[in-house]
């Protein structure tokens, strides 16, 4: 069964990647710093603080009968979890995802789920109707229905 998520309308999103990118900024110059300020390593230093530091989860985005369609792929993260923010051109999906490991008597080898902040923002070709986004969350994958705004459909001729 699908459940509703709630969708935040804001003016920009903006001051969300702006932070986050400081943050990355901040760890990439640590990583440098740590690693003996050896110069030609920046994208690399980048590359590690972005994945510390963000879960940027697969999407897919189709526009079909005047909307578009956003779903992200986030299994193992509740529905709860995540939030939602629009604006007339942007969509940005976030949340704080845990990973920890239950108390086995065990050994764990190999652990490739997420931990960290989930963040992936999708900029759009055209202006969404903010009033109409609608937002269902099914087996681990929200699915974004955004209307195109009237002004930004085709416009017949008279």
């Amino acid at each position: 069964m699908a459940e509703t998520l709630p969708i935040k309308k804001t003016q920009s999103i903006s001051h969300e990647t702006e932070a986050l990118q400081n943050r990355i900024t901040r760890r990439a110059y640590d990583i440098f710093t740590s690693n003996g300020c050896v110069f030609g390593t920046d994208i690399d230093n980048w590359l590690q603080a972005e994945r510390e530091f963000v879960w940027k989860p697969a999407i897919e985005l189709h526009q079909e009968n005047g909307e578009f369609q956003l779903k992200v792929a986030v299994p193992g993260v509740d529905a709860k979890d995540i939030d939602v923010e629009v604006t007339a051109e942007d969509i940005l999906i976030k949340a704080d995802v845990k990973h920890e490991h239950q108390e086995t008597k065990g050994e764990v080898y190999i652990c490739e789920f997420a931990s960290g902040n989930l963040f992936r923002s999708v900029h759009l070709s055209k202006p969404i109707d903010v009033d109409k986004v609608k937002a269902q969350f099914k087996n681990g994958m929200p699915t974004l229905n955004a209307p195109v705004a009237v002004e930004a459909g085709v416009k017949k001729p008279r």
